[in-house]
Parts: structure tokens; sequence; C-alpha cells
């Protein structure tokens, strides 16, 4: 397994390195069968550390966590704690599916764009009703069972994912509502 530690405006030494290194191959190896990449980033946020940590897994599933601490290695020990408990319940919910995924998942390139607010000028009359685009950027849309895509939503800690639904080849959207529940929106296409 590959990893990356690095630090944003913050040295990062041999020793956290290495301690980092076999904390979280033990966490990944109880409980994903084959990850492929492990990120962790440090930061400063004023007084307090924050440490980001991302594993991809061969699946093509992804498992996020983030955690703060006054400490360094307190703030990736808590970021640790809440990898395992990801990882924990992915591999439970992996038992609870009726078949098991033999092949990656199969990922489609896609654009992603960033739009201009229109805050700055709330009262003016827009000239177009084409936004601004700030950013373009390439993504990835994972072809994924609905369970799956709600799995996957909730390991990285995301309020939405957009996937491609493997039984009907259309692209679906899962999200987390206001009201805590999970919503799937599956837009019906020209054949049903």
């Amino acid at each position: 397994m590959r990893y990356q530690i690095s630090g944003k405006q913050i040295d990062i030494g041999e020793a956290l390195q290495t301690h980092v290194k076999q904390e979280l191959s033990a966490v990944i190896d109880k409980y994903a069968q084959r990850p492929t990449d492990a990120q962790v980033v440090f930061s400063r946020n004023a007084h307090e550390y924050v440490c980001e940590a991302t594993v991809h897994l061969s699946t093509g599933l992804t498992a996020q966590a983030k955690a703060h601490a006054t400490e360094i290695y307190a703030a990736f020990d808590n970021c640790r704690d809440k990898m395992d408990k990801q990882l924990r319940r992915y591999k439970r919910r992996l038992k609870d599916h009726h078949r098991e995924r033999t092949e990656p998942v199969e990922l489609t390139g896609a654009s992603s764009y960033i739009l201009a607010s229109a805050k700055d000028a709330e009262d003016a009359e827009p000239d177009t009703l084409q936004p601004m685009i700030i950013a373009e950027m390439e993504t990835k849309v994972p072809s994924l069972s609905v369970g799956e895509a709600v799995m996957q939503m909730e390991l990285a800690g995301s309020d939405l994912l957009v996937f491609r639904n493997e039984k009907t080849g259309g692209v679906n959207v899962v999200h987390r509502r206001d009201d805590g529940n999970i919503g799937w929106i599956d837009p019906l296409t020209a054949t049903q």
C-alpha cells in the first residue's frame, strides 16, 4: 500500500510518519481487503492541529476522516479512531450485502464546474442568465448499486453523491435530507 503523508505549512518528522504508517496499517489491515493508497495531511488551524486522512480501497470506495486536537499526535489518533469506526461499518455492510463485488468499481470521467456566486450583486440585474464559470475540473462518477452509493456517501462524510446506477445505467443521486434520512433521485429515462 502507498502512503502519502504531508503537512500544509508545517514540518512532518520521520517519527510522526512512522507512527502514522504503523497505526493506520493496523486499522486498515483489520477491516479492508485490498487498500490501494492512503493520504494523510496535517495542517494547523489557530492553536489546533488538523489531521485529514483518505483511504482508497480496491473496490473503488473511499473512506475519509478528519480530526482536531491541540497536539499533532492526538489529532492523528482521533482521526485514526474515526477511520477505524468507518471501516468497521464498511466491513459489516459488505457482509450484509447479498452479493460480493468481484471487480473494482467502474469510473466514468465527467466535468465538474465551479460557478460564480451572485451574492456580490444582489440588487443588480444580471446581464445574462448564464452563470460565470470560475473553474473547471475533471471528476469521476462511479458505477454502483444504490446500497453501495449510500455506503460510499457515508464513508466519505458527504451529503451528496452522484453515481451511475448499475441496475438501470442511468445517472442517480443519493443525498442526506434535512430530516436525517437519505434521499435517492432516480430520473426517468425514455425507455421507462
